[in-house]
């Protein structure tokens, strides 16, 4: 009598592991959203008792885990186009829009007294300008003293979909440069970091350091960042609304998963570097796909008071139903 008492136990464990499984997702991937995700992830098993966990370690490496179905879905802030999607049957949609800032460490230089040309910010990238009173960073400049001191150009070690949003944007002051999740930097002086945190902390560490991180890793350690010119020639500081501003110029369609790039968009008072951040889910998981969509609903529902308060900039309510019609067309709602 003791097979049917071991085949019972059994069966309890594999429910009880089942019902854990059932109750838990898994994804990776872009540091880029970690902040706001961390919020709605713990906002969202506050209120319904559904642990997800989101670990950010990247988005190049986001993208491999879910090619090789490693977790139940990837955060990317490099959209990939329908061909690939369709090759590795993949879906795709943009969760919300956030920026990316030109951090720096500069004695007496405060958060948002630096003014960056496009001309200074291709010269600091591309080695051009190796110390912070070359002539044309000062040119914007008559009002800070600059230090003659080198430039250390802080970039990411790990391949990242913030660095390929950044690329994009250098990409249209100089079409030289190319778009990459990880470019080889012909800046004199460059140290790289892991993920957003990373390059965040070397900022912090290294007098004469700039870098481009994620907007709400600066205001949480209170980094400093300099106002950016934009296509239209005009300064603009990193703020929510200038971020608002630009995010007015993204254009997504279901028609192509959602596939767009939104960098350096039109508009006077639109802040240059935005971007949006993307998940990506296997179309062949129905269930997962199923519960990792109902998290994003939530999200997309309740969360934008949460988004905004990071500084990121919730979707349009169109483009939030074009998702939600999205998600019903393949099966995953």
């Amino acid at each position: 009598m003791k097979l049917p008492t071991t085949v019972t136990v059994a069966v309890a464990a594999s429910l009880v592991c089942s019902t854990l499984s059932a109750n838990e997702i898994k994804g990776r991937g872009a540091s880029f959203p970690a902040p706001l995700y961390k919020v709605w992830t713990s906002n969202y098993f506050s209120e319904t008792g559904k642990k997800v966990n989101y670990t950010p370690t990247g988005s190049g490496d986001g993208i491999k885990s879910i090619k090789k179905r490693m977790v139940d879905f990837a955060g990317s802030d490099k959209p990939l186009k329908p061909k690939s999607l369709k090759k590795n049957q993949l879906a795709m949609f943009p969760t919300v829009v956030g920026s990316i800032v030109l951090a720096y460490n500069l004695d007496g230089i405060k958060d948002g007294e630096l003014k960056l040309s496009r001309a200074a910010i291709d010269a600091i990238f591309s080695g051009k300008a190796t110390f912070w009173d070359d002539a044309v960073i000062a040119k914007s400049n008559d009002s800070v003293k600059l230090p003659h001191e080198p430039i250390t150009v802080c970039v990411r070690a790990d391949k990242s979909g913030t660095t390929y949003n950044f690329t994009y944007f250098l990409n249209k002051i100089n079409p030289d440069v190319k778009v990459s999740k990880k470019p080889k930097w012909q800046a004199a002086k460059v140290v790289a970091g892991k993920s957003n945190s990373g390059v965040t902390a070397n900022i912090q560490q290294i007098k004469g350091a700039i870098g481009y991180i994620e907007y709400s890793y600066k205001e949480k350690l209170g980094l400093a960042a300099a106002q950016i010119e934009n296509r239209s020639g005009k300064f603009i500081v990193p703020t929510v609304p200038a971020f608002q501003e630009a995010a007015k110029y993204a254009s997504w369609s279901a028609q192509n998963d959602f596939y767009a790039l939104i960098g350096d968009p039109e508009g006077e008072g639109s802040y240059p570097i935005v971007a949006a951040t993307f998940i990506l889910l296997p179309e062949e998981k129905t269930q997962s796909n199923k519960e990792v969509v109902s998290f994003f609903e939530w999200a997309l529902t309740k969360g934008d008071k949460a988004a905004t308060t990071l500084g990121y900039v919730p979707l349009p309510a169109s483009t939030k139903e074009q998702i939600f019609q999205y998600w019903k067309a393949k099966g995953m709602q």
